[in-house]
Order: structure tokens, then C-alpha cells, then sequence
């Protein structure tokens, strides 16, 4: 698998860490920023689009 273009939340200071996620249309990959080689989580978009969804407005 290639690898995906990570982005950070337009809400993310500059410098600050964050989760950082990048998204094809098969899936969604999450990632720690300060540990950008680390664990990832990949889920279906379905699920991101739910997670989403349920954050405040």
C-alpha cells in the first residue's frame, strides 16, 4: 500500500500535536503526529463519517 497525504486539523495550532489522519476512498487512516512511524488506526469512511458526526458543532 502506498503511502496516504497526512493532514492535521485546520483547528491545530502550528507546532501543537495532534491526530493527524489521511483518507482514500477505501479508508481512513488516524495517526498520532508526534509519532508519525507509530500505530495507525484505519477504519471504513462510514465509520469516520459517523464519528464525525457525533463531535460538537
Amino acid at each position: 500500500m502506498t503511502e496516504s497525504t497526512w493532514q492535521k486539523s485546520t483547528y491545530s495550532e502550528q507546532g501543537s500535536a495532534c491526530v493527524e489522519i489521511a483518507r482514500t476512498p477505501a479508508i481512513v487512516r488516524i495517526r498520532d503526529s508526534k509519532n508519525p512511524t507509530g500505530p495507525r488506526l484505519t477504519i471504513h469512511p462510514t465509520a469516520w463519517a459517523d464519528f464525525l458526526s457525533q463531535l460538537p458543532g
